[in-house]
C-alpha cells in the first residue's frame, strides 16, 4: 500500500474533535474528498500533507508514519514526497516560472522531473522566462500544479482546484492531475466541494465534520 490514513481524529481549541474516514491508495489511484465548507476538508489535507498532527491516528506514505516525524526530517521528506496544489498559487513574485519550479528541486534535493519537459507538458513552453505576475489565473494554477509535480512526488494534494473554473477548465485540470499522478505512479487525493468532479473520479470520501 502506497498511502494510507487510519483513525485519524483532530481537535480545534475550543472545538469537538473531528474524526476522518480511514484512506488507502494503491500508486496512480485517485480519490475525492469531499464536503461542505467547514466540514474539516482543508483540516485533513493539512493531516495528510504532515502539516497537522493528528490527535490520534497515524498517516503512513510508502512506509512511513508522517506522525512520528518532525523538525527538519519531516520538511524534508514532505518536500521530496508530498506535492501540495493549494487553492491560491503561492509562486515567488521574484522569480520567473522556471526558476519557481527550480526552486522545488532545490529545497527538495531531489532532482524530480526535467522542468522544461514539465512545462511544456503543461502547455507553459513559451511562459518559462515569464513573470508569474503576468500570468493569467488559470495559467497560474498550472504553474503551481507543475511545481507539485517537479520533484515526482509519491502522493499528490490538491485543495479546491476547480473552485474557480468554469465546466471546461475544471475538466481539463482534473484530466491533468490525474494523467500526471498515474504518469509518475502517485496517489492523487482531491480536496473539494465540487460535485461536477465526480464524474471523473468516482471514488471518493465524504468529511462531514462530525
Amino acid at each position: 500500500m502506497l498511502f494510507e490514513s487510519k483513525n485519524l481524529k483532530y481537535g480545534h481549541p475550543g472545538q469537538q474533535p473531528l474524526m476522518f474516514p480511514d484512506i488507502t491508495l494503491q500508486k496512480g489511484e485517485s480519490l475525492l474528498v469531499l464536503g461542505r465548507s467547514g466540514s474539516g476538508k482543508t483540516t485533513l489535507l493539512n493531516l495528510l500533507a504532515g502539516l497537522l498532527h493528528p490527535t490520534t491516528g497515524e498517516v503512513k506514505l510508502d512506509g512511513q508514519n508522517l506522525a512520528a516525524m518532525s523538525g527538519q526530517k519531516l520538511d524534508l521528506f514532505r518536500g521530496k514526497e508530498i506535492g501540495i496544489v493549494f487553492q491560491k498559487p503561492h509562486l515567488l513574485a521574484a522569480l520567473n516560472v522556471k526558476e519557481n519550479l527550480q526552486m522545488a528541486h532545490f529545497f527538495s534535493k531531489k532532482k524530480g522531473q526535467a522542468v522544461d519537459h514539465l512545462l511544456a507538458e503543461l502547455g507553459l513552453a513559451g511562459k518559462a522566462k515569464a513573470s508569474v505576475l503576468t500570468l493569467s489565473e488559470g495559467e497560474a494554477q498550472r504553474v503551481s500544479i507543475a511545481r507539485a509535480l517537479a520533484t515526482s512526488p509519491k502522493l499528490i494534494l490538491a485543495d479546491e482546484p476547480t473552485s474557480s473554473l468554469d465546466d471546461e477548465n475544471a475538466y481539463n485540470v482534473i484530466q491533468l492531475l490525474k494523467n500526471q499522478a498515474s504518469k509518475i505512479g502517485a496517489a492523487l487525493i482531491i480536496v473539494t466541494h465540487d460535485q461536477r468532479v465526480k464524474t471523473q473520479i468516482p471514488n471518493f470520501v465524504e468529511v462531514t465534520g462530525l
